[in-house]
């Protein structure tokens, strides 16, 4: 958990913005020692979409409008290019089981979850050595590159995961945000199409 002072520094946004998030209901920190806001990591994935609004210089009174909008328009499945272009990718996954391999990405999954994202990173690359190419591992390992700003390999991640599982929904849509955000729009429609697809119920 992290407390108001800490995100504040983590995504240097300003406590105004951070205080009305939670008072429109974005977010929805816990209480701890004499009601000190206490965010988690799914807070603090939304703020960071926050962040992304403040940096484009969009008023602060807009915000919250915004981070409204753009939650209903995700829950009720109104999906475009551009608005997903300004979501966070899609969070990492703790494996099933307690095997090794899955014990592996289980403990590099926890030290994300952290902050330990090079301490998750080494656990990732361990396992990748001992156990070869893994989906869900290297799904997680793209999702830990792309929180350590390194694009280009988060990509590669991603892509030789689908090498492996070509039906790996979260897996198109996280591609096709980076795509986007990378300047290759013809591969990020590609990727969303097959998100789509993939995650279509059955009429």
């Amino acid at each position: 958990m992290h407390s108001l002072r800490e995100v504040e520094q983590l995504l240097r946004l300003p406590r105004s913005t951070i205080r009305a998030l939670v008072r429109s209901g974005i977010v929805a920190p816990q209480r701890g020692a004499r009601g000190a806001l206490q965010f988690s990591f799914q807070d603090l994935v939304v703020l960071r979409k926050a962040q992304a609004l403040v940096a484009a210089r969009v008023p602060p009174r807009h915000i919250a409008r915004a981070m409204k909008e753009l939650h209903r328009k995700a829950e009720s499945g109104q999906y475009s290019l551009a608005l997903e272009g300004d979501q966070e990718p899609r969070r990492l996954k703790p494996a099933p089981r307690k095997e090794p391999l899955e014990a592996s990405i289980n403990r590099g999954y926890a030290l994300h979850e952290a902050g330990q994202l090079l301490a998750a990173e080494a656990e990732y690359g361990k396992a990748l050595v001992a156990h070869g190419n893994d989906p869900l591992l290297l799904y997680n390992l793209g999702v830990l590159l792309e929180d350590l700003g390194r694009r280009k390999e988060a990509l590669a991640s991603y892509q030789s995961a689908l090498d492996v599982d070509p039906g790996f929904a979260d897996c198109h849509y996280n591609l096709a945000l980076l795509c986007k955000g990378l300047g290759r729009p013809k591969e990020a429609i590609r990727h969303l199409a097959q998100y789509r697809k993939l995650t279509r119920r059955p009429k």
